[in-house]
């Protein structure tokens, strides 16, 4: 938009400068005295007119509405971005015209350039997706779509009489209608959710399989414990067996040996008393024989030495004559035998 100033000391003429980024065209009493981007000019209003035609790259959005072969509803979004190469072309078939009070546009140009660019691409999006079925538009995505409007565009004669130029294409989306994207939607949403339970069920099954082996393995380790507790159990009776044996038999051998030992002790003194017996009995038999061979009186002397000495000592004694008449016949007759 060019800017234009009115100064208060010169009522009838105006300054106009316009942007590097705009061609200005001048002219005086309908002849063009100059053109160039940028410029910066004094004029009189009521003798000029001034056009001036953006030549920087404009960028133009789109959104269509589009039918494919199958009927279906489809959106296609995107923006077209062009340039002008010939200002005076287009400024000979679309008004640029400047209000020289305000510096803004007469009317509405790039609107009818943009209305012009939008009605192309759009025949052209058309006869692209009219001539496929949905699935193979969503399929094939945004590529064949632009390619279609760039190519379309690049060789539309309009738009080298009008002196434009198509810099980029870009198309961001093609879409059905939210209902139709739906059903669409809903077998992969189904297939995708069949996955998740086989996988849900097939971690389950996977986690029912741990668990059967852990269980399996806890049963086999309490069988294994169970089966050595019961070979510690059995090993443990036959070592108290053992041990109760052992004890048995270590105290039969101990009871024989003092067994032995008191027969042996018994026996030694039985031979002991044997011998003391038979001692003793041989010397009685030959006191007995010695007794036998020696005469009375000696012997009632003897018992009478032997009685004496078991009696002790004695205050009184008391001899009789019953006792004494004996003992004096047997002494005479003994010595008459001898003489």
């Amino acid at each position: 938009m060019a800017d234009v100033t009115a100064p208060t000391l010169l009522p009838f003429l105006r300054h106009l400068r316009a942007e590097p980024t705009s061609h200005v065209m001048r002219y005086r009493r309908g002849t063009l005295v100059a053109q160039g981007a940028g410029l910066a000019f004094w004029f009189r209003p009521i003798t000029t007119a001034v056009a001036e035609i953006p030549v920087d790259d404009r960028e133009l959005p789109f959104l269509f509405h589009a039918r494919s072969a199958d009927y279906q509803r489809v959106t296609v979004q995107g923006a077209i971005t062009f340039r002008v190469t010939d200002p005076a072309r287009l400024a000979e078939r679309i008004d640029f015209s400047v209000d020289l009070d305000t510096g803004r546009w007469s009317n509405e140009p790039l609107e009818q350039v943009g209305g012009l660019l939008t009605q192309l691409a759009q025949q052209f999006v058309i006869d692209q997706l009219a001539a496929r079925a949905l699935r193979p538009i969503l399929a094939e995505g945004v590529a064949p779509i632009r390619a279609r409007i760039d190519r379309g565009l690049g060789e539309e004669p309009a738009l080298a009489q009008l002196g434009l130029q198509v810099v980029a294409v870009r198309v961001a989306d093609v879409a059905p209608t939210a209902e139709v994207e739906k059903a669409l939607q809903q077998p992969a949403r189904e297939q995708i959710q069949s996955q998740a339970d086989e996988a849900t069920f097939a971690r389950r099954a996977t986690a029912v399989e741990n668990e059967r082996a852990i269980a399996e393995n806890e049963l086999a380790n309490r069988i294994e414990l169970a089966r050595r507790e019961e070979q510690l159990v059995a090993q443990q009776g036959a070592n108290e067996i053992r041990r109760a044996q052992e004890e048995a038999a270590a105290r039969m051998v101990a009871a024989e040996a003092d067994d032995e030992r008191k027969r042996l002790d018994a026996q030694r003194r039985a031979d002991t008393i044997d011998l003391v017996e038979q001692a003793a009995l041989r010397t009685e038999r030959e006191r007995a024989e010695i007794q036998k061979a020696m005469p009375t009186d000696v012997l009632l002397a003897l018992a009478l030495k032997e009685i004496a000495g078991q009696l002790g000592n004695i205050d009184h004694l008391t001899i009789t004559p019953d006792l004494i008449g004996p003992l004096l016949q047997r002494a005479a007759a003994a010595s008459a035998r001898d003489n």
